[in-house]
């Protein structure tokens, strides 16, 4: 009797198991399809919050497993877990629930991160105090023009004179836009191989006349740091500190742009730095 009692204690509790799994998976699956079609999903992508030291630790993951790094880090971006077996977990789920989406937003993260090769201002081998400085200024109120969210991260120099800097290129790529803006002044932008355009702005001069189609490549001399821009006649200066403003922008698959918060590239970045001779 106390056999048949204990058998039936077995049963009953290995379906309460089922049932819970299965009940966890259903919210799992209505949490994942809900997610990747509201709104906010692209504000994720956007905000591209990564702290530098974790995207080499999804490139160790990579080594032995079926999924990338971009994979790895879209499953952080939506969920914040950084152990393998969570996120593994997670992109299963992502993947037999929204494979088509999920694919779309992994290429994203491809664009953004496939490319970068080296941080776009250079140390100063012969003057150490000729640094730089950023903050996350993600979206911070800008009033030239009328108001809006700063769509990139200022890089500011320690030195306040223009045409000291040099402004390098973080990727390989092609000049798809070059010359004046009211906004951004003397800029250029770059399109990487993977997709992603990376917009340099308020530029002192350039290193060359580039134009239209020009292929660059990683760590190229692209110009010099300024404070060009806020006006409309071209060649206005002086109306902010000099600066580096890096912009990073996508394309949604109607065609449409979309901006990128640069400021966990740059982050990234930080050690990748190259040294120029100057002062």
């Amino acid at each position: 009797m106390k056999k048949q009692v204990w058998i039936w204690l077995l049963i009953l509790t290995a379906l309460v198991c089922l049932i819970t799994t299965f009940t966890d998976r259903i919210q799992q699956a209505a949490k994942i399809t809900n997610l990747l079609v509201k709104e906010d999903t692209r504000e994720l992508l956007r905000q591209q919050e990564v702290p530098e030291k974790l995207f080499e630790t999804f490139c160790g993951y990579e080594k032995e497993s079926e999924y990338s790094r971009y994979e790895y880090l879209l499953g952080y971006i939506f969920t914040e877990e950084r152990g393998q077996r969570e996120l593994d977990d997670y992109l299963a789920l992502l993947y037999e629930y929204q494979a088509s989406k999920t694919r779309e937003l992994v290429k994203a993260e491809q664009s953004i991160w496939e490319d970068l090769q080296y941080f776009p201002i250079p140390f100063s081998r012969k003057n150490s105090a000729m640094d730089i400085s950023f903050e996350n200024s993600w979206m911070f109120d800008r009033s030239f023009g009328g108001n809006r969210g700063h769509e990139g991260t200022d890089v500011m120099a320690s030195f306040n004179e223009r045409g000291h800097y040099p402004i390098i290129s973080i990727t390989d790529g092609v000049v798809e836009k070059v010359g004046w803006l009211k906004l951004g002044g003397y800029r250029i932008g770059i399109r990487a191989s993977n997709g992603a355009y990376f917009y340099y702005a308020h530029l002192y001069d350039y290193a060359k006349e580039f134009k239209e189609g020009d292929e660059v490549k990683a760590g190229e001399l692209l110009g010099f740091m300024g404070d060009s821009g806020y006006g409309e006649e071209e060649g206005t200066v002086g109306k902010f500190a000099v600066h580096l403003h890096l912009g990073i922008y996508l394309k949604n698959e109607m065609g449409e742009e979309f901006s990128v918060n640069p400021y966990w590239v740059l982050k990234w970045l930080e050690e990748k730095r190259l040294s120029y001779q100057f002062s």
